[in-house]
């Protein structure tokens, strides 16, 4: 499974959470979550590569998801178990 296959679902992940996503250019450093107004925010950096991307929404996941109670992909939950563990 490639970098811009995995960030799809991971992102569509995020979108299940209720958590906007928004396209911006943010100088290559991946984006992020952020609370804006009180409502977290997925904010994927344009100009990052998908692997930065990557690793950026699956730390934000591993914090606003329960992996345990939805069924995920096992190559999708293997990353978050990887990121959910802080490494």
């Amino acid at each position: 499974m490639d970098s811009a296959t995995i960030l799809d679902e991971l992102l569509s992940l995020l979108q299940a959470q209720n958590i906007p996503i928004r396209r911006v250019s943010l100088g290559g450093e991946g984006g992020g979550l952020c609370k804006v107004r009180g409502q977290d925010v997925f904010f994927v950096d344009t100009q990052a590569d998908s692997a930065d991307t990557v690793a950026k929404c699956a730390e934000s996941l591993a914090k606003v998801m329960d992996i345990e109670k939805v069924y995920i992909r096992p190559e999708i939950r293997e990353i978050l178990e990887k990121y959910r563990g802080g490494t």
